[in-house]
């Protein structure tokens, strides 16, 4: 196609029909009688990372197809994968910019698709319009049409009159995201809904059903081991559940709460260990480039022999996940909270969710501010840390209960918390990570191989940079904090989650 100017519609299965002879008042619509029918296959991240983008990846024939509002760009078709594993072209260059490198492109919709070209003529049968009209027949999931146009040079106002006449009947599907959604069948785990005057005992109820089901999303790519961000993911929601658990105090009855967290720890404890690899071989390149040259082959064969120890680890878990006593643990968990009178009630269970919710917030705000307030150059690192702990903390509390919050202040808030949260993330990897290596190296003398002495002299290297790199992240803390703490975000959190006088 021609021409600089362009649209994309989404819509139903009803667009055909509403564009075949469409008014344009000075023209009309055509569909071309002959169109192709194949099978096409939608790619993406399991999160839907091109879609977020605005696009669909599409695998028809014998081409590999990315659909932008911008424009179509297209390749010789591949298998999906790492982005990095594609093949060098046009559609691989741009998906480097939409999808993470840690994320597989994987098949998350399949059906049949025809795709017509569309004209758009004057009354003198003159074309002023060029385009495409994709209409993808998923197996499972909706029928989705995407009509792709652009104007020949000179015919703008065309496109204008196309575009005013569909406005007023394209409802449905708004946009690539919700495209994608509707072909998948499926989409993210629906968000939880919450009123003030709701108890806070059925709100963590509600949380916790949603963490769970966003865990047990993850088990296929887990035991497929499609990418590391599975894995990941899975524990993000578990951990969350585990806050909400220890977060909402009273909600629960003292043993329950007991209980709970000593259970929810325990799954999580069969992960620890393959995710701590996961983040070593993801920083691999990141490690190398910090060592001179002549360390890095040292480095290197410590990082294989993470590698093997991965993939070991990576046997046992997904072993335990695919057992009977796993699947009867996890379905036990869910029947508690499907199940809710199976939950002993603490004090604070039937307390409106609103007012509970201030309490916390405002309680924890105030105890990140309280720490952050008496950290100095002399700090041990273990406050520091603390700090870091009571953050996280803080937004998770802020981010469960959103749906109590209309304001759009709370999105800057939460941007603030997590800009100091990112300097103390840092602060805590480096150090994390000289811990972990600390054990490797100790492991190392015990067993050191015929690779010992050059992979101990590359850690030793490695640990003198990244306590270099700790102590940069220390001196920012600070800083750090007083952007976080500036009187904006202080009257912001007073404003809105500041409980009345006298609540307690």
């Amino acid at each position: 196609m021609t021409g600089s100017e362009r649209m994309t519609v989404f819509d139903g299965a009803e667009l055909p029909e509403r564009l075949d002879g469409l008014d344009l008042g000075k023209g009309r619509i055509l569909l071309e009688p002959a169109a192709e029918e194949m099978e096409f296959d939608l790619l993406d991240t399991f999160d839907g990372q091109v879609a977020a983008k605005g696009a669909l990846l599409v695998a028809a024939g014998d081409a590999l197809v990315l659909l932008e509002p911008q424009g179509l760009l297209r390749q010789e078709r591949a298998a999906p994968g790492f982005v990095s594993d594609l093949p060098q072209g046009p559609v691989t260059e741009r998906l480097r910019r939409l999808v993470s490198p840690l994320r597989t492109l994987m098949r998350v919709a399949e059906g049949h698709l025809t795709r017509q070209a569309v004209r758009g003529v004057d009354d003198l049968d003159k074309t002023h319009l060029r385009g495409t009209l994709w209409v993808f027949a998923p197996i499972c999931g909706g029928t989705v049409s995407l009509l792709e146009m652009a104007a020949l040079r000179g015919y703008a106002p065309t496109l204008a009159r196309l575009e005013a006449a569909l406005a007023p009947v394209v409802e449905d599907i708004h946009d690539a995201r919700g495209a994608a959604q509707a072909l998948r069948g499926t989409g993210a785990s629906a968000p939880v809904l919450m009123a003030p005057d709701e108890t806070a005992f059925r709100a963590a109820g509600d949380i916790i059903r949603s963490q769970l089901a966003v865990a047990r999303q993850q088990e296929p790519g887990v035991l497929a081991d499609l990418d590391s961000e599975f894995l990941h993911d899975y524990r993000v929601a578990l951990r969350r559940v585990r806050s909400v658990v220890s977060l909402f105090k009273g909600v629960y009855s003292a043993e329950r709460t007991t209980e709970l967290k000593a259970r929810f720890g325990a799954v999580m404890a069969h992960t620890g260990r393959l995710r701590d690899l996961d983040v070593y071989l993801i920083e691999r390149d990141k490690y190398l480039s910090l060592v001179p040259e002549a360390m890095r082959p040292g480095l290197g064969k410590l990082f294989d022999r993470l590698a093997a120890e991965r993939q070991a680890e990576l046997k046992v878990l997904t072993a335990w996940m695919d057992s009977d006593a796993y699947r009867a643990e996890l379905h036990g968990l869910a029947r508690l909270f499907e199940k809710p009178k199976r939950l002993a009630k603490g004090p604070e269970a039937e307390r409106p969710a609103l007012d509970y919710a201030k309490t916390l917030i405002w309680k924890r705000y105030r105890k990140v501010n309280k720490i952050a307030r008496g950290i100095d150059d002399a700090t041990p690192d273990t406050e520091v840390h603390e700090l870091r702990i009571a953050c996280k903390k803080l937004r998770y509390l802020i981010e469960f209960f959103t749906p109590l919050f209309d304001d759009p202040e709370v999105p800057r808030l939460v941007k603030a918390l997590k800009r100091l949260q990112d300097n103390l993330g840092n602060f805590n990897d480096y150090s994390v990570q000289q811990a972990a290596l600390g054990r490797v190296a100790e492991d190392l003398a015990r067993d050191p191989g015929s690779d010992g002495v050059a992979i101990a002299t590359s850690l030793g290297a490695l640990v003198t940079v990244l306590h270099q790199r700790q102590m940069e992240e220390r001196a920012r803390i600070t800083s750090s904090f007083a952007a976080f703490d500036g009187p904006d975000t202080q009257a912001g959190f007073r404003r809105i989650f500041k409980p009345e006088e006298g609540t307690a």
